[in-house]
């Protein structure tokens, strides 16, 4: 009887701390004095090559899903993507995201791509798994496609983890 309970403490303990690690939110102030709201990128692709972690930013007005593609290219490439990305989600609709924003992170050894959710599309983001994404990678190649096989609903959930924290 003791090993049943201790078994399902262990159980307990494990499951509840995977439910609150994906509502950890975090945040910094940014150098104009906004707010921004973010979490750790999830790893939506990944293969010997090339890889795709995703995540989601706000400063709670705006919605923003991040990219962090690997390999990515130069700074000076780099700064040459500006078109837009087109995300599938499992209503099997292709939404358009408008480039926001290129920055390179932690001594340019991450790139991270932001790309704005048009308000209209939040509930759909919020609903429906993403299946896969094309990304125009100029300066490197034409364009990148990802089949999403990994936590396809990482967006879903960090979007309802937001909503959540704006109810309290």
């Amino acid at each position: 009887m003791k090993k049943i309970y201790l078994i399902t403490v262990f159980l307990t303990v494990l499951i509840s701390s995977e439910i609150f690690a994906q509502c950890d939110i975090k945040n910094r102030v940014l150098a104009d004095g906004t707010m921004e709201f973010y979490f750790e990128p999830a790893v939506f692709y990944t293969t010997k090559s090339k890889s795709l972690k995703i995540s989601i930013v706000t400063d709670k007005e705006h919605f923003f899903v991040a990219l962090q593609p690997t390999p990515f290219p130069s700074k000076k490439d780099g700064k040459k993507i500006k078109d837009d990305l087109f995300i599938e989600l499992a209503d099997k609709k292709i939404y358009k995201l408008t480039h926001y924003d290129t920055q390179y992170k932690n001594n340019d050894s991450i790139m991270q791509v932001l790309y704005l959710i048009d308000n209209k599309d939040i509930k759909a983001f919020s609903n429906f798994e993403a299946i896969s994404a094309e990304i125009n990678m100029q300066g490197t190649e034409f364009v990148r496609s990802y089949n999403f096989k990994l936590h396809k609903q990482a967006i879903m959930k960090q979007l309802a983890c937001v909503f959540k924290e704006e109810d309290k």
